[in-house]
C-alpha cells in the first residue's frame, strides 16, 4: 500500500468529487460500464472527450457553488509534460469556464520539461528516473483566490495535494478537487 504524507491526508479532508470509477487495466473481466468509463478516461488523457467531460465538470461546479461559481478559479493539476498538459487541459479548462462561469486558471500556470518520475518495476525491483518537470505560477493571480483543482485520476491524492499545497503557499484557498475518475480495484 502506498504511503500517504501529512499534506495528502489534509487534502483528503477537502471536498472531493469524482465522476467515474476507474479500473486499472490489470483489473480483468470488468463489465461494459467499466469499459466505457476506461474509454472516457483514456480519450480524455489523449485530448479527446473534452466536451463530454467539460459538461460534466461545469454541471458539478454550478451545482456545488451556485452563483458563487463566478468567484472560483478552476485550475487543472498539470500533466507530465508541456505537450500533454496543453493537449489535455488548455481547451478543456477554457470550455469548463465558458459553461460554468468559473475563472480559467490554465493561462496562469506554465509547465516546462517532463515530470520527474521514479518507477519501480515490479518483477525485478529496479528503479528508473525520468526527466524533470517545472511548474511556474502567476503568483499575483492566485493570491487570495478560491481555487478548485481538477485532475484526471484520483488514486492516492498525492499529485493533487502537492499541487494544491503549492497554490496555498501562494495565498490561494483550495476549496476542493474534482476528478474524472477515482481508481477502484473491486468490482461491485
Amino acid at each position: 500500500m502506498a504511503k500517504v504524507d501529512d499534506i495528502t491526508k489534509r487534502f483528503w479532508n477537502k471536498e472531493i468529487v469524482s465522476f467515474l470509477k476507474y479500473y486499472p487495466v490489470r483489473i480483468k473481466n470488468v463489465g461494459l460500464e467499466q469499459e466505457i468509463a476506461r474509454k472516457i478516461v483514456w480519450d480524455f488523457k489523449d485530448g479527446r472527450a473534452h466536451e463530454e467531460v467539460a459538461q460534466m465538470t461545469a454541471k458539478y461546479l454550478k451545482d456545488m457553488f451556485g452563483y458563487k461559481v463566478k468567484d472560483i478559479v478552476f485550475s487543472c493539476v498539470p500533466a507530465s509534460s508541456t505537450e500533454k498538459n496543453e493537449l489535455r487541459y488548455k481547451n478543456f479548462s477554457a470550455r469548463v469556464c465558458e459553461l460554468s462561469g468559473a475563472i480559467d486558471g490554465y493561462p496562469h500556470v506554465s509547465v516546462t520539461g517532463e515530470q520527474l518520475a521514479v518507477h519501480e518495476h515490479r518483477k525485478d525491483k529496479k528503479k528508473t528516473v525520468s526527466k524533470v518537470r517545472i511548474i511556474d505560477f502567476d503568483e499575483a493571480f492566485f493570491k487570495g483566490r478560491d481555487v478548485l483543482c481538477f485532475d484526471d485520476i484520483l488514486t492516492t491524492g498525492n499529485s493533487w495535494a502537492a499541487y494544491g499545497s503549492r497554490l496555498e503557499r501562494l495565498g490561494a484557498n483550495i476549496v476542493g478537487g474534482f476528478f474524472l475518475g477515482k481508481t477502484t480495484y473491486k468490482i461491485i
